[in-house]
């Protein structure tokens, strides 16, 4: 099975290099794809506080990519894990996802705080963030996945 994705936008401002941590106040402008969309595509999103972005680790080669296990940002303090048990972005698709704060939707524009990509990268789709979709009932995580994010937002 082959599947083609299209980027429907693109991040512009905040960063130009991928570092770990330190992204809460990064703010950036992800201007959809005129060619493809009109305003109306946005149109509601900023009745929303939240969004989440998909988009695609591009500046990740193919031999970057990890299908196996490996120690969190190379820290062997922290236990080996598989890369689906993790969220690097040397990931076998390099598809990226993260919620940010809804900062203004003006045309085909729209500016967030905290999204971890870097200025240039493709965004494959947007989708409002939902109560009802939030996880039910509790959560569970290893001590390493708190101690890698003390410092990411």
């Amino acid at each position: 099975m082959s599947i083609t994705m299209t980027p429907i936008g693109v991040v512009h401002g905040g960063r130009d290099v991928p570092e770990d941590d330190d992204w809460g106040q990064s703010r950036v402008r992800i201007d959809l794809d005129p060619a493809r969309f009109g305003a109306e595509a946005l149109l509601g999103l900023e009745a929303f506080s939240h969004v989440e972005v998909i988009y695609v680790f591009d500046k990740v080669t193919d031999d970057q990519i990890v299908t196996g296990a490996r120690h969190p940002r190379g820290n062997k303090a922290w236990p080996k894990v598989g890369i689906f048990a993790q969220r690097g972005k040397n990931r076998p698709n390099r598809i990226g996802a993260t919620v940010c704060d809804i900062v203004s939707v003006e045309g085909l524009s729209l500016e967030v705080r905290g999204l971890d990509a870097i200025d240039g990268t493709p965004v494959l789709d947007l989708k409002p963030v939902m109560a009802g979709f939030a996880p039910r009932g509790e959560h569970r995580e290893p001590d390493w996945a708190g101690e890698i994010m003390k410092d990411y937002w």
